[in-house]
């Protein structure tokens, strides 16, 4: 299954939830988008990811295409669907698209951006089950 991971600036939760998709599945099949991405990834989830094993710190922010969601077959977005960023074009295939919600670590204390990497975390190894069970197509 190809997910693609959606947030608004692609420097923090989707970056997390990629590279946790991807070593959960052993393969590349996640990527991760913004809608507006940042100039790099935050160094707090940098951080948060390393200590739970997992280098991100090569990762660049990306800009969320259209191409990428008609290439998908699961698209996560962490809260972005609330913004004015959301681009019309990825909510033309709601059957396909389910929003996290999961809170901006941007500005929070290191503790806080460890909480959402876990919630972040709890939700892809649910996905990833989901998947080996086949109730993902």
């Amino acid at each position: 299954m190809k997910v693609l991971f959606v947030c608004v600036g692609n420097s923090a939760r989707s970056q997390m939830a990629e590279a946790i998709f991807n070593k959960i599945a052993g393969k590349k099949e996640a990527q991760s988008a913004g809608t507006q991405p940042a100039d790099k990834v935050s160094s707090k989830a940098i951080a948060v990811m390393r200590e739970i094993g997992i280098d991100i710190s090569m990762r660049k922010p990306k800009l969320l295409t259209r191409e990428m969601v008609e290439k998908t077959e699961k698209i996560i977005t962490m809260g972005c669907l609330d913004s004015a960023s959301c681009p019309l074009f990825l909510l033309e295939d709601k059957s396909k698209l389910e929003d996290w919600k999961i809170e901006d670590p941007r500005d929070k204390p290191i503790e806080k951006v460890r909480e959402i990497r876990d919630e972040i975390k709890r939700r892809v190894e649910g996905l990833a089950g989901e998947e080996k069970q086949g109730t993902i197509a």
